[in-house]
């Protein structure tokens, strides 16, 4: 993701092309295939489909559009991936952001539960000390009840 964010477009002769940071030059690469197709010199790679067969039988001139324009349709996708990249690097950001909010407020919660529950034996000692005094006294009143009769 770190080679897309380095990634700016730039214009040349009215088509857009992307350069990175490493150096490629796809200005210098297209010069170098017009200069080619200017001397008459066809790329070596015929079939590899980036000009269909019926190109062949262009001129230089309209093999230099068709490749322009195949060109602009390239890096119009190319743009929009990066487009995309970069809008899904900014959704997982912002859900990294969000699952580290959501678990730091699972810890906060985590550490109330376990403070609500040592509260919750606490008073459960209480009532049990209270019940059996409870059970004494109620003894003892039994015992000075029996006396007074």
């Amino acid at each position: 993701s770190s080679k897309i964010r380095n990634m700016e477009v730039q214009s040349a002769d009215g088509v857009a092309v992307l350069e990175d940071c490493i150096g490629f030059s796809l200005t210098k690469t297209i010069s170098k295939v017009e200069e080619k197709l200017k001397k008459g010199v066809l790329p070596d790679c015929q079939d590899d489909d980036i000009i269909p067969k019926v190109g062949n039988e262009m001129g230089a001139d309209a093999q230099i559009r068709f490749l322009k324009a195949k060109l602009r349709v390239m890096q119009e996708d190319l743009a929009n991936t990066v487009f995309e990249c970069r809008k899904k690097n900014d959704e997982n950001q912002n859900l990294e952001t969000r699952l580290k909010d959501t678990e730091e407020e699972n810890s906060r919660l985590q550490r109330t539960i376990s403070l609500q529950q040592s509260q919750t034996e606490k008073y459960k000692m209480l009532s049990q000390e209270a019940n059996k005094k409870n059970e004494e006294l109620q003894q003892e009143v039994t015992a000075l009840e029996k006396v007074l009769q």
